[in-house]
């Protein structure tokens, strides 16, 4: 499915097959790693009988899949990626304040990310690797000046990720520097931007 045809997959209402078929045609694949994390959010939050009405309503909506069954290091549908962040909202009824909280926790349970910051344990080489972390993904920091801005090109979806997208880097920031640390969104392509950009300053 072409990117400008996104606006025309109507999000703001309850998931439906036809949908969901919709979603599923996105172009792009992502790691087994991302539904880990989702998985092990919803187990957090609303335990065993949570994460099978997920499974339920994936089923549902003719994606049927087992969370476990995932493999963590394998590719998979990107659109499947939104399926079940989807599904999720839907089922538990999860605000934007939500997301956000899912994707702050994303990092610290990511064994992709665990793997990252034992390979390069220095906040410079850190930064340094972060594009590594993700395709198309650029970062320019300075550190003396304890900022860094995060863009994400090539990478236009739903609004509703967005607000996931801030609290996985705002994670991903705190845990290099280990500092407090705050960020603003300065670019989204929702805003008529050409790719999603963020800056962070910490102490």
């Amino acid at each position: 499915m072409a990117q400008e045809s996104l606006e025309k997959i109507n999000l703001s209402v309850p998931l439906t097959p036809q949908i969901a078929q919709n979603v599923m045609s996105l172009e792009g694949q992502t790691r087994g790693a991302t539904f880990k994390t989702d998985s092990e959010f919803i187990l957090k939050e609303k335990g065993k009988e949570g994460l099978e009405k997920v499974e339920a309503k994936l089923a549902e909506l003719g994606f049927p899949v087992k969370y476990k069954e995932i493999e963590t290091m394998k590719y998979y549908p990107i659109g499947f990626r939104f399926l079940s962040l989807l599904s999720i909202r839907d089922v538990f009824s999860f605000s934007e304040d939500d997301l956000f909280r899912m994707g702050s926790m994303a990092p610290k349970i990511s064994l992709v990310i665990r793997m990252f910051f034992n390979l390069f344990p220095s906040k410079r080489k850190t930064f340094d690797q972060v594009s590594n972390i993700w395709h198309k993904h650029y970062t320019v920091g300075n550190e003396d000046k304890k900022y860094v801005i995060i863009r994400l090109e090539g990478f236009k979806f739903f609004p509703f990720f967005c607000n996931y997208l801030r609290g996985y880097f705002l994670t991903v920031v705190k845990m290099i520097v280990n500092s407090p640390t705050t960020f603003e969104e300065t670019k989204c392509p929702f805003l008529g931007d050409e790719y999603h950009e963020y800056l962070f300053k910490w102490q």
